[in-house]
């Protein structure tokens, strides 16, 4: 029965997309409806967001002949606000706020269920991940001293919304700093903050660049405080490569949150399905953008979980080149 409805769903979808991926090459493909421009909300600069964000914006904006790019916005909360509103056509976002947002708990607009910003394609597992300078002598949680200084990322961003509920949960004591990734790198370096706390794909830009200019300590949880975080909060269990940086000489136990490209609901199907066919069906281009995206692949495509409604458009084409078992009730419209 559920295959005969995804077949009934993909037959009408196709009404308005037409084999997108080789249409769009031979310029043949509807554009009826299709926005003269667009931008993707991402996050602040230094932070993975805004350079993955940044560079799939423009590699579509590239091969359909648009113009688009990304915008800085305050992260994943301020993003769910702005595709659902329309002011920006696409964003990026993690599972926890999508699901805050969706639920009408979005810090930015109480009591407003945010339901017209629809997955568009799986990212990335967002790695929570916490860095001290090594003068600090900071080398694990519970040495973090009490009232330290830890800068969270720019606030209403799922690090600020995240990390510090689970740095209270494993008992550590703080004053709670907000700020973009690269200036609260600056400021640890200048010894403003004790410690940074990092929800970012990996390799963070920001952590990269302190590597290189002073010696830093990327601190790991235990094994109890890994447990302790993953029976509290909606995260997975996550290693962070020991390739990933050059400080790290073993993988660095974490957790992480899966990240979504979402896109207003409103937009033409056959827009959508041809930038999710320009990002998903070459993984190495998206890589070259960012290393976080080794994990932009359509089998992915589950990670979203229900938790976001998927663009008809979208759906289309996971359910055409990763045979998506995509619930017709999940898809925008039905």
């Amino acid at each position: 029965m559920r295959t005969q409805t995804i077949n009934r769903l993909a037959a009408s979808v196709a009404t308005s997309v037409f084999c997108v991926g080789a249409a769009v090459a031979d310029g043949h493909v509807d554009r009826t409806g299709w926005p003269e421009s667009f931008t993707v909300g991402t996050a602040s600069q230094g932070g993975t967001y805004f350079a993955y964000g940044s560079g799939w914006a423009n590699l579509v904006a590239d091969e359909l002949g648009i113009s688009g790019g990304g915008e800085v916005t305050g992260g994943p909360m301020q993003n769910m606000a702005l595709v659902h509103t329309g002011d920006a056509a696409f964003g990026m976002t993690t599972m926890g706020p999508a699901a805050e947002s969706i639920a009408g708990t979005n810090p930015i607009a109480p009591g407003l269920p945010m339901t017209n910003a629809c997955a568009m394609f799986p990212m990335y597992q967002t790695p929570f991940s916490v860095t001290a300078l090594s003068s600090s002598g900071i080398t694990s949680i519970s040495e973090i001293p009490a009232g330290a200084r830890i800068g969270f990322g720019p606030a209403g961003s799922t690090s600020d919304t995240y990390f510090p509920r689970m740095m209270e949960t494993l008992g550590v004591d703080f004053e709670r700093r907000n700020g973009g990734w690269s200036d609260l790198g600056g400021q640890l370096q200048d010894g403003l903050l004790d410690v940074i706390a990092f929800a970012a794909g990996v390799p963070v830009p920001a952590v990269s660049q302190l590597e290189v200019q002073t010696d830093v300590n990327i601190i790991e949880f235990t094994e109890e405080e890994q447990a302790t975080i993953l029976d509290a909060f909606p995260v997975s269990e996550f290693e962070i490569g020991a390739d990933v940086y050059t400080t790290l000489e073993a993988p660095a136990r974490s957790v992480s949150m899966w990240n979504f490209a979402i896109a207003n609901c409103d937009l033409p199907a056959s827009f959508v399905n041809a930038v999710v066919d320009v990002v998903m069906s070459d993984n190495e281009r998206m890589v070259n953008i960012h290393r976080a995206a080794a994990s932009t692949l359509p089998e992915n495509w589950d990670k979203n979980n229900g938790v976001l409604p998927w663009h008809p458009g979208a759906a289309q084409w996971f359910i055409e080149n990763a045979g998506a078992d995509i619930p017709a009730d999940q898809i925008h419209g039905n």
